[in-house]
């Protein structure tokens, strides 16, 4: 079904075929055809834009314009699938040739190859990271990404992990990850990629991480105003680190 809603709009004559904004598309919207980005369907762009800050020559914007409608299932089918070679060569890794980590769903396993090993938990001594996924960041983790399905979802802003030493001891097991910044990045964008998750993965628990800083108490606002856009009702637990590293709520 179509109608008017923001879309992403690529300037062919700007595109270069850098292929940066390929990885920032967590739906698998855009590839890289016949050296330009292109939109590969309409149903599989969300219309967030979180494509827009990667392009170095300015080729991308969101418009709004008459088309299909978003189909979060059917982009999801189209992430399974293989990617063009054209697409993967423009975004391939140079050190481990496995392209860029940021557009693989994983769920840490078994080490196969050096691919699966540059995103397994390191033991550092008696440290273990207790991350159990990649991707991590907000825009970049796709709604039906499998390990969000019936999680205690951690929802911290990133300056918690470098600011409290004990972050994956003490916050992060048992739970799965998601970081971003309640300042720089889109709050918008941020409502409703939770919304979404909220109606796909049925979250059982919500705990958000924040600075004492007063603008990082906006991730609070942002998933109370998701749950009301989903219409789901979640615990939510708040934690509160200062400057100086120390638990304060």
């Amino acid at each position: 079904m179509k109608t008017l809603r923001k879309i992403i709009e690529i300037d062919e004559a700007l595109c270069n075929g850098c292929g940066k904004c390929v990885p920032s598309c967590a739906e698998g919207a855009i590839q890289i055809i016949d050296g330009k980005a292109r939109l590969v369907a309409e149903r599989y762009c969300d219309g967030l834009g979180a494509c827009l800050g990667e392009c170095p020559q300015g080729a991308l914007r969101i418009v709004e314009r008459v088309a299909d409608d978003f189909d979060e299932e059917a982009a999801h089918r189209h992430l399974s699938g293989p990617m063009p070679a054209e697409t993967k060569g423009a975004i391939q890794g140079a050190a481990l040739g496995c392209g860029c980590p940021s557009t693989l769903v994983q769920e840490f396993g078994p080490q196969k190859d050096a691919c699966a090993r540059a995103n397994q938990p390191v033991n550092f001594g008696s440290l273990r990271s207790a991350l159990t996924h990649w991707p991590v960041q907000i825009r970049l983790v796709p709604p039906a990404a499998p390990f969000l399905k019936g999680a205690d979802l951690l929802v911290a802003a990133d300056c918690t992990a470098f600011s409290y030493p004990a972050f994956h001891m003490d916050l992060l097991p048992g739970k799965v990850l998601l970081i971003g910044c309640p300042k720089f990045d889109n709050a918008h964008e941020y409502v409703e990629r939770f919304i979404e998750i909220f109606k796909k993965a049925q979250i059982k628990s919500l705990t958000t991480v924040i600075m004492e800083v007063p603008c990082c108490s906006s991730m609070l606002g942002i998933l109370n105003k998701a749950m009301e856009g989903a219409g789901v009702s979640i615990p939510l637990k708040k934690i509160v680190v200062s400057a100086r590293g120390e638990l304060l709520d």
